[in-house]
């Protein structure tokens, strides 16, 4: 069967949404050009912007830091690599093939830690809070962290914009938590039109919010990237009600394909005024650490969650207390 766009080479990949069969070619150009629409229907970054590109290893950031290479300059991408601090996940040749393969696109690579920023990683705070009777979810640690170091290194190197590579899957599960949750100021912040809560946050951008988690996953394949085998301890320690909200979509988009899509869709269209009305909150200072939290709270989130691990002075609290640049 030929490809259903170009009609000469043979069809490989089945779109479900479109119902189109593709050579791998044009099933490469076409997830190259629905990212190029989405960044200019949002205006998500400008040619001369620096972008702060986090990199994970997994899939996802593969495949952005090939697009990004194919719509901006690579000389003013800086990319930054967590390592969460798991045991048997966070692997130093993992490391070592990002760095290469971002590398080969011209772009240099910060290699950072939790423990670094924090004094512990992720796997310590994680046991410590349980210890203490605190049975959050490692994802929470996890993502707080994340969001924290990758802002501070974007204000660190004066980034325009940081980016992600949260892809629709990701997308259309956070629009459904924060609307059974009934947090309508967190689906609004979702929109691309949103701005940041403070000045303090560097303007977060997603290229890949309409892009198929089941096609990063295709076309990292089919490009070769050397992605991680191994799985997240944790990833099924404790299930949140993200991970609810995934098995439930991921069935209704297995009966009606398009599902997800249509739903990040809709709200996009639904929620475009309100987010470009909505105003930059005046947002309280932590008294621990000085980064901003919401003006009903005195100490942040992030703060919040370590204390409850036991952990009342971290890392980046210290050095900002004593007026230093925040360790490295």
């Amino acid at each position: 069967m030929k490809c259903d766009v170009c009609g000469v080479r043979e069809a490989q990949i089945f779109q479900p949404h479109t119902g189109r069969r593709l050579c791998r070619e044009c099933f490469i150009a076409d997830v190259r050009e629905r990212v190029r629409r989405e960044v200019d229907r949002w205006g998500m970054f400008k040619p001369g912007d620096t972008l702060l590109l986090g990199l994970s290893g997994g899939k996802d950031s593969y495949v952005l830091l090939d697009i990004l290479a194919h719509l901006h300059d690579t000389s003013r991408i800086i990319a930054v690599a967590i390592i969460e601090g798991i045991p048997g996940y966070n692997r130093e040749e993992d490391v070592r093939r990002l760095r290469s393969v971002a590398r080969d696109y011209g772009v240099d690579v910060i290699v950072t830690s939790i423990r670094e920023y924090t004094g512990h990683s992720l796997a310590e705070l994680v046991y410590r809070a349980w210890s203490r009777g605190y049975r959050v979810a490692a994802c929470t640690y996890c993502g707080i962290s994340r969001r924290r170091i990758l802002n501070f290194y974007a204000r660190m190197y004066g980034a325009d914009k940081t980016v992600t590579a949260h892809n629709l899957d990701d997308e259309a599960q956070t629009a459904v938590v924060n609307l059974l949750r009934g947090d309508r100021t967190g689906l609004i912040r979702l929109h691309p039109k949103a701005r940041p809560a403070s000045p303090l946050l560097v303007p977060r951008v997603k290229p890949l919010r309409k892009i198929y988690e089941w096609e990063t996953a295709t076309y990292a394949y089919i490009m070769g990237f050397p992605l991680q085998e191994t799985e997240c301890m944790f990833i099924n320690t404790r299930p949140t009600l993200r991970a609810r909200v995934r098995e439930a979509l991921y069935e209704i988009e297995s009966r009606r394909p398009g599902s997800l899509l249509r739903i990040l869709n809709i709200i996009d269209e639904l929620l475009e005024e309100e987010a470009e009305k909505l105003e930059p909150d005046a947002l309280g200072s932590c008294s621990k650490c000085g980064e901003p939290t919401s003006p009903a709270r005195q100490v942040c989130k992030l703060c919040e969650i370590l204390s409850r691990a036991g952990v009342e002075r971290p890392l980046y609290a210290l050095f900002s207390q004593k007026g230093e640049e925040q360790p490295l």
